[in-house]
């Protein structure tokens, strides 16, 4: 996780080959509560944008 915003629970994902994916609150899953920079999540990508976000885990 590279930003979230609490409000509007969008943000932004760096990759681990350093791209960045945007993503809106509509790909965070409804039991994803809590997202802090630094945390890798896994993710289902359409084409270059985030469609669903899950899988949360600190490191």
């Amino acid at each position: 996780m590279a930003s979230y915003d609490d409000r509007t629970r969008g943000g932004t994902v760096l990759l681990d080959d350093g791209v960045r994916m945007v993503f809106d609150g509509s790909a965070l899953r409804s039991d994803v509560r809590h997202l802090r920079v630094g945390q890798r999540v896994h993710l289902t990508a359409d084409a270059d944008t985030p469609t669903t976000i899950t899988g949360v885990s600190i490191h």
